[in-house]
C-alpha cells in the first residue's frame, strides 16, 4: 500500500485490514497523542529550549552585524594605510624633486626682488605682486595634479579588479597624501615672498594670506584631478586644464573689471578670482584705510562725484564680492572637484 494513505488513515483513525476499510475500535488518535507524549515530547521540549529565543536572535543578528561593519571599517583603514604609505614613498621624490623646489624657490625670489619693499600705497604695484601669486598658484597645481589618474590607469586597473582594495580607499589615500605633499612649496613660496615685499605686517595677516592661498591650491589641484579622472587621457588633459586656467586667468579681475555681460558666468566659476578676491581683502580690509590717504570715500549714493582715480580704488580694492562668500566658494571647489573626480574614477570598467 501507499506508505502516504497509511499515515493518512493512522491520522483519522481508520485501519486497513485484509484490504477491506473500518473504523477501528481502538482510538487511535489517543494512542498516538499518548506515544507523543511519552516518546517525543520531551526531546521537543529539550530542543526548544536550546533554541534562542526571538530577542536572543535578534541580538546575535545584530552583534554579528556590528561585528562585520568593524571588520569591514579595519579592512578598509588598513587598505588606506598602505597606498598613503605606498602614495608616499612614491610621490616624496616627485614632490620635492630638485627642479620643481628650484622653480618654486626662484619664482618666490624673482617676485621678492621685484616688488622688493613695496609700498602700501603703490596700489596697482601690490595688486599686480598678489594676482602673479594666484596666477602661479592656480596654473602650477591643478597642471600637476591632472596627470595623477591618467598614469595610474593601467596600475589601478588592474589592482582594482583583482579585489585588492577598495576604490574609496584608493581615493582617499591620494587626498590625505596631496594635503601632506603638495601644501609645502607653497607655504614656502609665501613665507619667503610675503616678507620681501614688505605685505601687510603682522603674523594674523600673513597667516590669514597663507590660509587663502593653501585652499587656493587645493581648490585648483582638485580641478586637475577632476579633470584627469573625467578624461583619463594625459595630453588629452593637459590641454583642457591649461584652456581652463586660461579662461579662469583672463576673467580672474586683473586684466578686465567689466566683463561683458555674455562672460560674467566665467567670473563666478573662476578660482583664481575668488582667490584673488580674498588676497586683496586680507591686504587692504574694506578699503576705507586706502581710499581715506588718497582723499577718497566709499561710494555712498548713486549720485556721488568720484574721481577717476578714486573709481579706479574703488573698483580694484573694493569689489562686487562679499568676503565669506569667497571663502565659501573656494571651500565648495575643494570639496566639489574631489567628488567629481571620484565619480569619474567610478565609471572606469574593470
Amino acid at each position: 500500500m501507499n506508505p502516504a494513505d497509511f499515515l493518512l488513515d493512522l491520522a483519522n483513525g481508520v485501519c486497513q485490514i485484509d484490504a477491506a476499510t473500518e473504523r477501528e475500535k481502538p482510538n487511535v488518535r489517543q494512542t498516538l497523542a499518548v506515544a507523543y507524549d511519552t516518546l517525543l515530547a520531551p526531546n521537543v521540549k529539550t530542543y526548544i529550549d536550546a533554541t534562542p529565543s526571538r530577542e536572543n536572535v535578534r541580538f546575535l543578528k545584530t552583534e554579528t552585524n556590528v561585528r562585520g561593519i568593524m571588520s569591514g571599517f579595519t579592512t578598509w583603514f588598513s587598505q588606506l594605510c598602505i597606498l598613503l604609505h605606498r602614495l608616499i614613498k612614491e610621490r616624496r621624490h616627485e614632490s620635492f624633486d630638485a627642479l620643481r623646489v628650484f622653480q618654486v624657490v626662484a619664482a618666490s625670489l624673482l617676485a621678492g626682488l621685484m616688488w622688493w619693499h613695496s609700498d602700501f600705497r603703490d596700489v596697482h604695484d601690490r595688486l599686480g605682486l598678489l594676482f602673479f601669486i594666484s596666477i602661479f598658484w592656480g596654473v602650477l597645481p591643478s597642471f600637476n595634479a591632472v596627470f595623477t589618474f591618467p598614469q595610474e590607469r593601467a596600475i589601478f586597473t588592474r589592482e582594482r579588479a583583482s579585489g585588492m582594495y577598495t576604490l574609496s580607499s584608493y581615493f582617499m589615500a591620494h587626498v590625505i597624501g596631496s594635503l601632506s605633499m603638495e601644501l609645502v612649496l607653497p607655504a614656502a613660496f609665501l613665507t619667503l615672498t610675503y616678507w620681501m615685499v614688505g605685505l601687510r605686517p603682522g603674523l594674523v595677516p600673513f597667516l590669514l594670506t597663507l590660509s587663502v592661498l593653501l585652499l587656493y591650491v587645493l581648490a585648483s589641484q582638485g580641478l586637475g584631478l577632476a579633470l584627469g579622472a573625467a578624461i583619463m587621457d594625459a595630453k588629452k588633459a593637459s590641454t583642457i586644464v591649461t584652456v581652463t586656467m586660461l579662461a579662469f586667468v583672463l576673467t580672474g579681475g586683473f586684466y578686465v573689471n567689466k566683463v561683458p555681460s555674455g562672460m560674467v558666468w566665467m567670473k563666478y566659476v573662476s578660482t583664481t578670482f575668488y582667490c584673488y578676491r580674498l588676497m586683496i581683502a586680507v591686504q587692504y580690509g574694506n578699503g576705507e584705510e586706502i581710499l581715506g590717504m588718497f582723499g577718497c570715500e566709499l561710494k555712498r549714493t548713486e549720485g556721488a562725484a568720484r574721481t577717476d582715480g578714486c573709481r579706479f580704488m574703488e573698483e580694484e580694492v573694493v569689489g562686487d564680492i562679499e568676503l565669506w562668500t569667497s571663502v565659501t566658494v573656494l571651500f565648495f571647489m575643494f570639496v566639489g572637484y574631489r567628488m567629481l573626480a571620484y565619480l569619474a574614477l567610478r565609471r572606469i570598467k574593470l
